[in-house]
């Protein structure tokens, strides 16, 4: 008997060759997924990664720009606000555009006007005003990915999931290069020499800024071109106190009843199999910058080389899961993202070497883009079409709750103790991941 902790998994490997499990990424739902998560994922760096790059370059103390990356636990508290979204009708947007993209278009016109403020902002002049601008960003991404993944899930039935989001994954690290590598080459191209400024320049950070709010209309034309999924019938409630049981409580009350106690390990896999990426992600930015790294050396290597390399990661993770399985890749991957932290520390002790730069993070990126689609799947096999948005809201609230938490003390401990200890002690907090999703495939 299948236990609720490990999701059956989206199609019998036996029933699906190579050639078939790939062709799916060329359907149109896949193609759709594909721009839509380029508009998810394009925010994310520019209030973290590139974000605390810029920081560090404007003289910001390294843990005060770890403490800023608490501004991404937005996306770790959307559950709270997810049943809105999964039950409000907008005035005229709604009627116009349907339930799930009138949300998305919203969200995406919110994030392109936080951008736009970030982009007139100077931290090195007005921290608080820029730590509230990527505030706005942080929320309305969050929003926009609460309304993304109920449209993902309400556009394919469950076996086609992992290809889906596989494709989401892929545009979403197509917008991590863009928003990272794109970013740094125009703060790099919009810098004038002529000014004696050989570090910051913040009329430089804003030229590439301006760019990627403009960037967000690839999100908002897809939205616009896409159909709008057909949601599950949703039984009309006959007052408010019924419309908010059906909206707040039904959701989590229908996830713990289906899993009863394996629940408890459901959520323990997913609130820690992030831990050691997320909370080493923190401090890449500042460690490139500290190793001596400009921003076309990094632009080219972490965010053109890794992120190349992420996209590889997640095409071989989709299809692995559609032919072993989920739960299988989800292991693999939790032991290669672990062990891949260890080749940071190794390369804090190298210096300047560019070539064990590229190395180092393309092993890095490769192990992360399976474990990433791995988990994704994962956690759209837990959810019920009939909460879609609500639950898979509270699966990645959770995801990211704790590891940026721990994040956000990040910068204090690489000034006590040094890089080299910091990347072992990430590597090490991914040993609890491997033993859990150990025992939740032995539970099936």
């Amino acid at each position: 008997m299948t236990d609720p902790a490990a999701p059956p998994d989206p199609a019998p490997p036996p029933t699906r060759g190579l050639r078939e499990s790939l062709a799916v990424y060329l359907r149109p739902e896949s193609l759709r997924m594909l721009a839509l998560g380029f508009a998810a994922g394009l925010p994310l760096l520019l209030t973290a990664g590139t974000l605390a790059l810029r920081l560090r370059e404007a003289g910001i103390d390294i843990d005060t720009i770890g403490f800023l990356g608490w501004v991404g636990l937005a996306y770790s508290f959307k559950w709270a606000w997810a049943p809105l979204v999964d039950r409000l009708p907008l005035p005229i947007l709604t009627r116009v555009l349907g339930r799930r993209r009138s949300w998305l278009l919203l969200a995406q016109a919110a994030v392109a006007a936080g951008l736009l403020g970030m982009a007139w902002t100077d931290p090195a002049r007005n921290l608080p005003a820029l730590v509230g601008w990527a505030l706005l960003v942080a929320f309305a991404s969050a929003t926009q990915d609460i309304a993304l993944d109920a449209f993902r899930i309400e556009s394919a039935p469950a076996r086609e999931q992992p290809a889906l989001a596989a494709s989401y994954q892929m545009g979403y690290r197509l917008a991590t290069i863009w928003a990272g590598a794109g970013a740094l080459w125009l703060a790099a191209w919009a810098e004038i020499p002529a000014a004696g400024l050989h570090g910051y320049q913040n009329t430089a950070w804003r030229a590439a800024y301006i760019v990627m709010a403009a960037s967000m209309a690839v999100g908002a034309l897809t939205v616009l071109f896409s159909p709008e999924p057909a949601p599950a019938a949703i039984a009309p409630a006959r007052n408010a106190r019924q419309w908010l049981e059906q909206a707040l409580v039904a959701p989590f009350a229908e996830f713990f009843h289906r899993h009863r106690w394996h629940a408890a390990l459901v959520l323990a896999l997913i609130g820690l199999y992030r831990i050691s990426d997320v909370v080493m992600g923190g401090m890449a930015g500042p460690f490139y910058v500290d190793m001596g790294f400009d921003k076309e050396e990094i632009a080219a290597v972490s965010k053109m080389f890794g992120v190349a390399m992420t996209l590889a990661g997640t095409f071989i993770g989709g299809a692995l899961a559609m032919r072993l399985g989920v739960m299988r890749v989800l292991l693999g991957g939790a032991f290669a993202s672990a062990a891949s932290n260890l080749l940071f520390a190794w390369l804090a002790t190298r210096g300047h070497d560019l070539p064990a730069f590229v190395a180092v993070v393309c092993a890095d990126n490769l192990a992360g883009g399976i474990a990433s689609a791995a988990f994704v799947g994962y956690l759209s096999g837990l959810t019920s079409v009939r909460y879609s948005a609500t639950q898979y809201a509270l699966f990645s609230s959770i995801a990211q709750l704790l590891p940026k938490f721990i994040a956000g003390y990040a910068g204090v401990y690489v000034k006590a103790f040094g890089y080299p200890s910091f990347f072992i002690g990430t590597a090490l907090l991914g040993l609890p991941v491997v033993l859990l999703v150990w025992v939740a495939q032995r539970k099936r």
